[in-house]
């Protein structure tokens, strides 16, 4: 299989000029740029530009991947909507999660590497699933922080170098009931399952969801003046003041996240702990339904040794017109009624009269090569 990578980038809170379009075509030819959207695909090369400079100037999110497995997320948003500081906590480790700021934004960036270098036959992640993962930051939810550190941690299941006694960053409200875009993030970091079920029960549940009504009254008491500021920025295509208005309302509303207290090895241990759980009770799931089967079986075989013992002589006659047929798969419908008709010997004790009968059986059909075959593995 040929290597395959995927690069996108989209303009969010403003379109890119006529200017800036050309400067992006100098890096590629082939790739499809508009006002909003520079995409490529690559299957023999690399990509000329640098995703971390393109953010910087131009995009306001990004993603890659890899069909051996490697992928890649970044979001810009305004430093007003999220201070560095605030994601700093999150991120241990530049390789796979950062944050930066340049200007007045701060960009995040989210690496997953598949270091077993199998090739992906999954489908294609796509961008437009977690783009919604910016507005939830932008307003305040940081629960895609957090699942962006669970991923960095998560690699260390394989790693020996790991800081067992770091402790966690500040949990965010909602980790059990994620949103669409958050669950895409989940699965596109390959985001342990257990590991997030443990750390979700640290997590305070979210607060109630804003009212309509609530949110009309809130934009009635802002000044008129800063109202006016918001509606002009607009309607010159900025995104971000909505963004704004939105977190400064969940503001009043939302659950803060609570204090981490968590060190990533009781985290690590408690989800291999749960895993290991999980695993034993689908053996205990597995068993049971077996024996089930069994008994399920034993009732079955018990009735039909039953039919059996009405008419015996009628199940030999049956066995020999099956073996007339020279079929092969009457063959092997011939070797269940003798299994069954020893069975019945077994249950009765009439077993000496059964292995007479049958070695004579044998003796009649010993040009049968087929037929002796089953015989002798089926053990009669």
């Amino acid at each position: 299989m040929s290597e395959y990578q995927y690069y996108e980038f989209l303009a969010v809170d403003q379109p890119l000029d006529e200017q800036q379009q050309l400067e992006l075509r100098d890096l590629s030819s082939r790739a499809d740029i508009s006002a909003t959207r520079f995409v490529n695909e690559y299957h023999w090369s690399d990509f000329r530009g640098s995703p971390r400079v393109l953010m910087e100037r131009y995009f306001d999110a990004f993603l890659y991947f890899a069909n051996w497995g490697d992928r890649q997320l970044m979001v810009r948003l305004p430093a007003r909507l999220l201070d560095l500081e605030t994601a700093q906590p999150y991120c241990v480790d530049d390789d796979l999660t950062s944050a930066w700021q340049h200007g007045d934004h701060v960009i995040l960036s989210f690496t997953y590497r598949d270091e077993s270098g199998e090739w992906e036959y999954t489908s294609d992640p796509k961008l437009g699933a977690m783009l919604a993962i910016r507005e939830e930051l932008a307003g305040g939810d940081y629960r895609a922080l957090y699942l962006a550190w669970l991923a960095t941690i998560g690699l260390y299941l394989d790693w020996e170098d790991i800081d067992a006694e770091e402790v966690e960053p500040p949990v965010p409200a909602g980790l059990s009931k994620l949103t669409g875009s958050q669950r895409a993030l989940v699965e596109f970091l390959r985001i342990d399952e257990y590991l997030l079920a443990v750390a979700a029960q640290a997590s305070p549940p979210l607060g109630a969801r804003p009212s309509d009504d609530g949110l009309a009254k809130f934009v009635k008491s802002m000044p008129q003046k800063e109202k006016d500021a918001l509606l002009v920025r607009a309607a010159n295509g900025d995104g971000s003041g909505i963004a704004d208005l939105r977190r400064r309302y969940r503001g009043l509303h939302a659950t803060s996240p609570v204090a981490g207290s968590r060190t990533v090895g009781e985290l690590l241990e408690a989800a291999s702990e749960r895993e290991a759980e999980r695993l034993q009770e689908e053996v205990r799931r597995a068993e049971g339904l077996r024996a089930r089967r069994e008994r399920e079986a034993a009732v079955a075989r018990e009735k039909r040794l039953d039919a059996l013992a009405a008419d015996e002589e009628a199940a030999w006659k049956r066995v020999d017109a099956l073996i007339a047929t020279k079929n092969q798969r009457e063959y092997d419908a011939a070797v269940s009624l003798l299994i069954d008709l020893n069975a019945l010997s077994a249950r009765s004790g009439d077993e000496p009269k059964f292995a007479e009968r049958y070695q004579q059986l044998r003796e009649d059909h010993r040009r049968k090569p087929s037929l002796m075959q089953r015989f002798d593995t089926a053990g009669l």
